[in-house]
């Protein structure tokens, strides 16, 4: 984890706010971009080793300079776009494309790969910018402005993904409430380091058995028990990420938006994801969902097909491997299904009960939580787990 080094809050965070606040307005964008890049190098060098962070730097700051083409209507912003997808491709999916189609042996194996840091994240910017120019909902805005939007080293890592239209006001004018913004920025960043190393990092003592070798060892009770401790580990984890990026954004001066709102209060499974990862989910809806149709489909039919791909979408740009598409067609099957209910039921006219609440949210939880099995297992683990759990 960076957010916890002593590297991040001592040699990045901290001169870098300072720097940013008491820098001339015409230099807090230049502040940001060197701040950003070394960030990126010193982090991918201390990953990877070598002079990696440098190289893959280039790629995004020739994805910065490819979008001055970038007009309203214009050609260039779709090439922006398979540009973005290109590269995302080539770091993240290529070696699972490859072993899937050609077998572990395949002569096309790239054996040196690496994962640029915060690759997925910049992706997601890239293709934002590029669609909003097309459609003319985005300024073209300055160089120094947009490469300060991708490297604000923050967001980097683990988001909350952005939107240039938010970012860049402010970067104009932050907030100059010093006191009050360090005060409001430190305490989200303790928060977030306290929901990562109190509850996260304890739940792992549980996690960690989520393998098959103790899977088969295990009392049958037990395994509902790891699976809850995973889901309550990853929302602590990745909500503490999230809280310690908009904690360090304020000490800018700078806002960025919340990514979780009390996800797993929610009575259904579109609920759910309306307040989990929410800078994602609404990135989705912005730009898979409406793009494909959205709730406007010829059909009902072609309504639950919009909800499954973009879930797809989501699994696999979580990660590479079939449990990641599993787990995205699990979710979008649910929310297909839910959709459909929703449409059953809209016409009652009668409030819910309580306790029909209670089952809502019961059943909410029971699908997200079993979920997760796909997420943080590969799919003969989350096989042999489910088999287990239920046949003992």
């Amino acid at each position: 984890m960076i957010f916890n080094t002593f590297a991040y809050f001592f040699l990045f965070l901290l001169p870098a706010a300072v720097l940013f606040r008491v820098a001339a307005a015409e230099y807090r964008a230049r502040v940001l971009i060197a701040s950003g890049a070394l960030f990126f190098i010193y982090f991918s060098v201390t990953e990877l080793g070598g002079w990696v962070g440098a190289l893959c730097l280039t790629v995004f700051f020739w994805e910065a300079v490819f979008s001055r083409l970038y007009r309203p209507g214009s050609a260039w912003c779709l090439a922006g776009i398979l540009q973005a997808l290109l590269v995302l491709f080539v770091f993240k999916y290529w070696n699972f494309v490859v072993s899937t189609v050609g077998g572990s042996s395949s002569s096309l194996i790239w054996a040196g790969a690496f994962l640029p840091l915060g690759v997925s994240f910049f992706t997601f910017e890239f293709i934002h910018y590029a669609r909003d120019r097309q459609q003319g909902t985005a300024e073209k805005g300055r160089l120094d402005e947009y490469l300060a939007f991708i490297l604000f080293f923050p967001t980097m890592v683990a988001g909350p993904i952005k939107r240039y239209q938010d970012f860049v006001p402010a970067l104009r004018d932050p907030s100059d409430n010093w006191p009050l913004d360090f005060e409001r920025g430190i305490t989200r960043i303790l928060t977030g380091l306290a929901k990562k190393f109190v509850v996260a990092d304890f739940m792992s003592s549980f996690t960690q058995n989520l393998n098959a070798t103790d899977i088969a060892q295990a009392e049958r009770w037990v395994l509902p028990i790891w699976l809850v401790a995973y889901g309550i580990k990853i929302y602590f984890d990745f909500s503490a990420y999230s809280d310690i990026a908009i904690g360090s954004a304020r000490l800018f001066g700078l806002r960025v938006k919340e990514n979780f709102d009390w996800p797993y209060a929610r009575t259904s499974i579109s609920d759910f994801w309306r307040h989990w990862h929410m800078s994602l989910s609404k990135w989705l809806m912005d730009y898979v969902y409406i793009p494909l149709g959205g709730s406007r489909g010829r059909s009902h039919f072609a309504v639950y097909f919009n909800l499954f791909v973009t879930m797809l979408v989501s699994g696999v740009w979580h990660g590479a491997g079939l449990n990641f598409v599993i787990w995205g067609a699990w979710h979008g099957a649910a929310l297909a299904v839910n959709r459909w209910w929703s449409r059953r039921t809209s016409n009652s006219g009668r409030p819910a009960s309580a306790l029909a609440n209670f089952a809502a949210w019961a059943l909410t939880m029971i699908v997200v939580i079993l979920g997760w099995a796909w997420f943080c297992m590969d799919v003969p683990t989350a096989l042999f787990f489910f088999r287990r759990m239920i046949a003992g």
